[in-house]
């Protein structure tokens, strides 16, 4: 049985950290590319998100008994593969680990307009993470309420 109670803190902590980011309207172009802090805040606050929809993926994975994921990526692709995420979401979660993998790995590599593009383009992709995932739990009650 999923621990909805350890989930929900973590998509609750996803929201608040997609907050923080939004609410940082004064990090500009200009001020992303010449301030260490600002970058650091950014690209950190990237991985802590990413590192969370990970860990939700994983204890969904656990408590549910499926299939071990290969990759983090892959984690994403074995909650696609029940019908947790949709597929046609699956691409943007996958992007997320990858980016992921960048920023831990390759971070020497990391290019500052891709960081900066995916803080102001693509923080909607945690908050899709959140629906889908708040949308299963509300399944998953509803199957266990039969």
């Amino acid at each position: 049985m999923v621990n909805r109670v350890l989930i929900e803190r973590i998509l609750s902590d996803i929201k608040s950290q997609v907050q923080d980011l939004s609410d940082a309207v004064d990090i500009t172009w200009e001020i992303y590319r010449t301030d260490k802090r600002s970058r650091r805040f950014v690209e950190r606050t990237l991985h802590i998100l990413i590192e969370a929809c990970i860990d939700v993926a994983q204890h969904i994975i656990s408590d549910e008994k499926l299939r071990e994921p290969a990759s983090c990526r892959d984690t994403f692709t074995v909650l696609a593969e029940k019908d947790i995420l949709r597929s046609s979401d699956l691409e943007r979660f996958e992007n997320m680990a990858s980016f992921r993998n960048l920023l831990v790995y390759y971070y020497e590599r990391i290019d500052d307009e891709t960081v900066y593009g995916i803080f102001k383009q693509n923080l909607s992709d945690f908050d899709l993470f959140v629906e889908r995932i708040v949308e299963y739990l509300e399944r998953i009650e509803g199957n266990e309420k039969v």
